[in-house]
């Protein structure tokens, strides 16, 4: 029977509202931008203690280095990892991860729920074992409304064409196929592509690489794409520093017109990325936030 590790790191309550809510933006905020998207934040009722409770396989770097992270940079906070077997495993997910509706338009659903009633709402099952952005996370969720946001007003149509940079669980990108649209989704962990492969597949979809396959998954980033590539919608789901960084390159793969929605990003750096958007000749973003993140929509 397989291994996992399900890790808990927990802030005293006793350091107060304002000193959780600081350190809290920082531990979510690297937890992020190590692809764990699907963390649990609990908060006990008598202490006040905020737990961040996520699930590892035991050969994930993480799992090898989070212990002297965490002690280097949060010296106050406690962290507790137990082995769970597999089917323990499985079953604590079933109790966390419940149906989401979003924007109206996609049921975000675990494999147990395929075959239930979606409501007229358009299923993506996403199997949530590697914690890659099971929808629960609210980066995933602004980015997921944004395309859905896109449809209804007509800028997004069937056969337009995307790319999904930093795609985790394939979660965005399977959303796109889905509404009549193919392209590429890019991601620098190998893992998180076989995740997103294995999500294609529970989703009916074609294998990526196949003739009819509307969807590429490829490990890499933006070098891996050729300078003339653009693309009628980009969704980048990743974090603020390497948004602005990448600026100047990723706008130039936006086609004309082309919608472009960030996310990945705390409320305290939304400015600074859409500064570098903008510094560009962009148009200032909409801002949609949701509790400490943000979400940029040039649509």
């Amino acid at each position: 029977m397989s291994k996992l590790l399900k890790v808990e790191l927990t802030l005293p309550g006793t350091l107060g509202e304002e000193k959780l809510e600081t350190i809290g933006e920082d531990i979510s905020a690297w937890l992020s931008g190590n692809s764990l998207q699907g963390w649990e934040e609990l908060t006990a009722p008598a202490t006040r203690d905020v737990t961040f409770r996520f699930y590892l396989e035991p050969q994930s770097p993480l799992a090898e280095i989070i212990a002297s992270y965490a002690a280097s940079q949060w010296p106050m906070a406690t962290l507790a990892v137990e082995s769970l077997e597999q089917q323990d495993w499985s079953a604590a997910w079933k109790e966390f991860f419940t149906p989401i509706d979003i924007g109206g338009r996609f049921e975000i659903v675990p494999p147990w729920l395929a075959d239930a009633d979606h409501h007229g709402l358009e299923p993506i099952i996403i199997e949530p074992k590697m914690a890659f952005g099971t929808g629960h996370h609210a980066t995933t969720a602004l980015c997921l409304g944004g395309i859905a946001r896109l449809v209804e007003s007509g800028r997004l149509t069937k056969g337009m064409s995307f790319l999904d940079l930093g795609t985790g669980s394939g979660i965005l990108a399977i959303g796109l196929v889905k509404l009549g649209c193919t392209g590429l989704a890019l991601d620098i962990d190998p893992q998180a592509v076989l995740c997103a492969a294995e999500n294609l597949e529970l989703n009916g979809l074609p294998p990526s690489g196949q003739p009819d396959a509307p969807v590429l998954l490829a490990v890499g980033g933006l070098e891996s794409l050729s300078p003339d590539m653009t693309f009628d919608c980009i969704v980048a789901n990743i974090l603020a520093q390497p948004l602005i960084d990448m600026a100047p390159v990723l706008s130039k793969h936006l086609k004309p017109g082309g919608a472009l929605i960030l996310s990945g990003i705390l409320t305290t750096q939304a400015p600074a990325v859409a500064l570098a958007y903008t510094a560009l000749g962009m148009p200032e973003p909409e801002r949609i936030d949701e509790g400490e993140w943000s979400g940029l929509f040039w649509v």
